[in-house]
């Protein structure tokens, strides 16, 4: 049964035949121009085009460093049920005064004597010159540590959130003293705070806690640098013949070692198709060339968020800092490129956080500079650029990281790490390897990536975090 449109057709075709042969007719007969299969994951991959890549010919690179005496430096992780928040018992030896105590019962009842407690924004949270008599661990939110500048004006000394603590040194001296600062609350908060009173009777009770401090108390404390390294004293200025110390450097007996890590699939490409479909695209060849770039993209992935090796998982607790007020002001950016001071390189953000960096430029009237490199300009900051990479993650609250780091061996940055001159190496540090052709008359190629990452300094990587990106 014929349609109207065809009805339609065919008599115009009779009043006005076709003097020529149509295109539909003639693509038959014709080649099409085609493209090479497209892929939409691609992406630019800045992070593994400006990472100085470190031949790793054992498969392990050792980092050694000098011996640090810093103790407890990490962050402590709650759980929550409802509104009610805990802190995980095991976590409490995060605190320096905590550290390496094993008695878990002690523990337990240690986090259940801590009181929750919640802040309006603005609210004060310890005032300065107050007694300073209780530990405080930050489960949710952003407290701002205020002090009084050279001229009396309030100064902000630093930023505490999710997971940070305070009151711990005052927790371990003998005598209850004074806060030396003011904290006030940015946001909304919850903290959790700990009695000096409560942990003192809790101390009168458990013996093997009680000898812990005391031990902590009386640990020799060796000079050391604003790095936590030993102190390497040094004379200089003086006249005649004084007696000069003896020093030495020592160094970490358990240097952190990173084994490289391994990305991996199996192409499967059936016989009949790399026969009789390779004209004028060989199919192998697409199908190797798709599996690559996703290789490339998980690699690139991994050396971000792995927590054995990522950037976002290695960066030294030291050198994370907070946005004042939750977008990545210009403030924001000159104190992340402070904590890399010596010799910046890049800085990473995820494309909606370059988005973000823009609008409060905007909204300050400045003018964001730019920088050529390898031919494309791309956004900069006090010269440094600033690169995409959609690897760092953005929470469903739309908070996300901006990374800035230093590279090189040479400069005692981050590297990337892999090992060249693979039997059936396709590209550095990937291998296309042939496995057989099964029953099935379907040939299959294991591919794989080796890699990893290292910072070889602390000071070399920093991270601006929770950084609103949709403000």
């Amino acid at each position: 049964m014929t349609t109207s449109a065809e009805s339609r057709s065919g008599a115009e075709n009779m009043t006005h035949p076709r003097l020529s042969l149509g295109t539909a007719a003639a693509r038959n007969l014709a080649t099409t121009t085609k493209t090479v299969p497209q892929m939409q994951g691609i992406t630019s991959r800045w992070l593994l085009r400006l990472l100085p890549w470190v031949e790793v010919s054992s498969g392990t690179y050792r980092v050694n460093r000098r011996l640090t005496h810093t103790l407890g430096d990490g962050r402590v992780e709650f759980v929550a049920a409802g509104a009610e928040v805990r802190v995980i018992p095991v976590e409490l030896r995060e605190l320096p005064l905590l550290r390496g105590f094993e008695d878990t019962e002690v523990l337990v009842a240690l986090a259940d004597r801590f009181r929750q407690r919640e802040l309006a924004p603005g609210e004060v949270l310890v005032a300065a010159g107050e007694p300073a008599d209780e530990v405080v661990l930050i489960a949710h939110g952003k407290i701002e540590k205020l002090g009084v500048g050279e001229y009396d004006e309030p100064t902000v000394l630093g930023s505490l959130a999710d997971g940070d603590y305070l009151g711990d040194r005052e927790l371990a001296a003998t005598d209850a003293g004074t806060w030396r600062f003011t904290a006030r609350a940015v946001t909304s908060a919850t903290v959790l705070t700990l009695a000096r009173e409560e942990f003192l009777a809790l101390q009168a009770r458990a013996e093997g806690l009680r000898s812990h401090v005391e031990a902590y108390r009386n640990a020799p404390t060796p000079p050391r640098n604003q790095h936590g390294e030993a102190d390497i004293a040094i004379a200089s200025g003086h006249v005649g013949e004084p007696s000069l110390d003896g020093v030495f450097a020592d160094y970490e007996t358990s240097p952190r070692e990173y084994e490289l890590s391994v990305a991996q699939t199996v192409l499967r490409v059936h016989t009949r198709v790399a026969d009789l479909y390779n004209d004028p695209m060989n199919q192998l060849e697409q199908q190797l060339r798709l599996t690559v770039e996703a290789l490339r993209e998980r690699q690139e992935h991994e050396m971000v968020n792995s927590r054995s090796f990522g950037l976002l998982h290695n960066a030294d607790f030291k050198q994370r800092i907070h946005t004042r007020g939750g977008p990545p002001t210009p403030d924001d950016l000159d104190e992340l490129l402070a904590t890399v001071w010596k010799e910046p390189g890049l800085i990473l953000a995820h494309p909606r956080a370059i988005a973000a960096i823009g609008r409060e430029c905007n909204r300050r009237g400045l003018a964001p500079q730019s920088a050529n490199v390898g031919g494309h300009a791309v956004p900069a900051w006090r010269g440094v650029p600033i690169f995409p990479c959609n690897k760092i993650p953005v929470s469903p609250s739309g908070v996300s990281s901006i990374l800035a780091m230093r590279t090189g061996e040479e400069r005692q940055g981050v590297v990337g790490l892999r090992q060249t001159g693979i039997p059936d190496e396709y590209e550095p540090g990937l291998t296309v390897r042939f496995m057989g052709i099964s029953d099935k008359a379907i040939i299959s190629y294991l591919v794989s990536a080796y890699y990893s990452a290292a910072v070889l300094v602390p000071d070399a990587l920093g991270i601006l975090e929770n950084v609103e990106v949709g403000n």
